[in-house]
């Protein structure tokens, strides 16, 4: 009975940190789930977009990329090479220095 409570008082907690938050509740669905936008998963076009898009985004979204602060070029090829050392991205070592270029140009700080 105390975990039922506990539960309860749990539920209400996020209920109340959602509507605070401003996600609200649909009307339109007894069941009183949540309705979130959709993710903007497309990066915006530069030099070898393409291939940013289809290697980045095997692991997360391009909006990732852009909420990063600006890094230099040193700083994004080491980010690329984390992604493809430590995490398995199929990243072709020729194409590090592509992707390179294209981060450089979305979100890149010159050092």
């Amino acid at each position: 009975m105390i975990m039922i409570k506990k539960l309860a008082v749990l539920t209400l907690t996020l209920a109340a940190a959602l509507v605070a938050a401003g996600v609200g509740m649909t009307r339109a669905d007894p069941n009183g789930s949540i309705t979130l936008p959709p993710p903007d998963n497309t990066f915006k076009d530069g030099p070898n977009a393409a291939l940013a898009q289809a290697k980045c985004t095997i692991c997360h979204s391009a909006d990732y990329v852009y909420t990063q602060p600006p890094l230099t070029k040193a700083q994004w090829t080491a980010e690329v090479t984390k992604m493809q050392k430590a995490y398995g991205a199929p990243i072709a070592d020729a194409d590090i220095p592509l992707l390179v270029d294209y981060l450089m140009s979305q979100n890149g700080k010159q050092s």
